[in-house]
């Protein structure tokens, strides 16, 4: 059986290191990283890169501290196929700038980069990726190991990177794990929609549905970050994408013939939030491989440190070993490589009409969904008592709300051991 192929569009952060991670410690047989396209959101963009060349650097040290312990190196889809790495949206498409760094700290690792500068790659690596330096080329990165690059940096930008991923490999094979803001998808499909509608599914971390907001009282960060990114990437799972489009959006409308609607499956606030790693899970697996000299154990750790923190004074109930991460981001990455579980469920009404408010002045961000028991009315004509097309049976979104995994109790359990053992 052939392996998943994947791109994983991403703002690391510190819960998205952890599902590139989950994804490079898959074997070959599972899965193909194809490309890891970078995007603001937690941190500013330039940032993410950084995190980004840092965990490969430390997994290139893990690895080799793995051959000398006599241990098997792991990351094997990391291994066979190294990952295309490209810089993408510095800036939402229309709304003010917010990041996340109150949580994932101004790097967007904790702070890593100042407390431990010895697990953080000197920065010699950033020309690889401007492209003012020379001419558009993908060369593999040299790295400890002349026969294996470690990733291949690309001068192109990133919504660009995911036309070409999808241009090149079969329609329906690739699938786009979001786990930041939408703006690369939406830049992409915007550049090109047909191409763009070749992947298989698209696969987004954002929403809250009956769930608070984690960044608002309404929404949930990603959605919140790039809330017209997003309302333009799930028109188009709608038969009439113009329905839900945001009118003011300054990217064009899309083709009102596309060949196809778009696949989309969302993991809001509602199933993430069920997926955690405790600090006491952390401590026991990880304490070890900090006494035997692991560099991912001790990279891995000086930010999660950081991070029980931060939860701790975030949130009130629990404390000491009882505080818990949730594993937003790694959940999907998960999905992506076990999708074929049947244990993985979507809510009993998805395909839903799932909108994203992009104007509202306290709701921006919102996912509306219509909660009213009303018929249904024929046409994609607006009618006196169906402002919105909510009711139209050719009209509104159809996106795939995802409300149970078969990883929920344990979820912790399996991104420590896929990670460390």
């Amino acid at each position: 059986m052939a392996p998943k192929k994947i791109i994983i569009d991403t703002d690391p952060g510190i819960d998205d290191i952890l599902g590139l991670l989950l994804a490079l410690s898959a074997t070959p047989e599972e899965v193909e990283v194809l490309l890891i396209s970078l995007t603001f959101g937690n941190i500013e963009v330039r940032s993410c890169l950084r995190n980004v060349v840092s965990m490969f650097h430390i997994l290139e040290r893990e690895m080799q501290w793995r051959r000398e312990q006599g241990r098997p190196e792991g990351f094997g889809a990391l291994r066979a196929s190294p990952p295309v790495v490209a810089v993408g949206a510095e800036d939402p498409l229309e709304d003010q700038k917010m990041l996340a760094d109150y949580f994932h700290g101004t790097d967007g690792l904790g702070g890593i980069h100042a407390s431990h500068p010895h697990l953080t790659p000197k920065e010699t690596w950033e020309h690889l990726f401007d492209p003012s330096a020379d001419p558009v080329e993908v060369k593999p990165v040299p790295t400890g190991n002349p026969s294996r690059p470690s990733f291949i940096p690309s001068k192109r930008r990133a919504h660009e990177e995911i036309l070409r991923v999808l241009r090149e490999n079969d329609p329906d094979t690739v699938t786009l794990v979001a786990v930041g803001p939408l703006t690369n998808l939406a830049l992409a499909s915007a550049a090109d929609p047909e191409t763009f509608l070749r992947v298989k599914e698209v696969v987004v971390m954002g929403g809250a549905v009956n769930e608070p907001g984690n960044v608002t009282p309404a929404a949930e960060f990603n959605a919140y970050a790039d809330a017209f990114a997003a309302a333009r990437v799930y028109a188009l799972t709608s038969p009439s994408p113009k329905s839900t489009t945001p009118a003011n959006s300054s990217l064009p409308d899309y083709p009102t013939n596309l060949s196809k609607q778009l696949t989309l499956r969302i993991f809001p606030l509602d199933i993430t939030l069920r997926h955690g790693v405790s600090r006491g899970q952390f401590r026991e697996a990880v304490t070890p491989l900090l006494e035997k000299g692991s560099p991912l154990a001790e990279w891995v750790s000086a930010f999660m440190a950081h991070t029980f923190r931060t939860v701790e004074k975030l949130h009130t109930g629990r404390v000491g070993d009882d505080v818990e991460l949730s594993l937003h981001d790694p959940v999907c990455v998960w999905y992506a490589i076990t999708a074929d579980d049947e244990n993985w469920k979507p809510s009993q009404t998805s395909p839903e009409d799932i909108r994203i408010e992009t104007t509202g002045q306290w709701t921006r961000g919102l996912c509306v969904i219509d909660r009213r028991n009303r018929h249904r009315i024929e046409g994609d004509e607006e009618h006196s008592s169906d402002h919105g097309l909510w009711l139209s049976s050719r009209a509104g979104n159809r996106v795939w709300r995802m409300d149970a995994s078969p990883v929920e109790n344990n979820f912790g359990a399996v991104l420590l051991d896929r990670l460390f053992t």
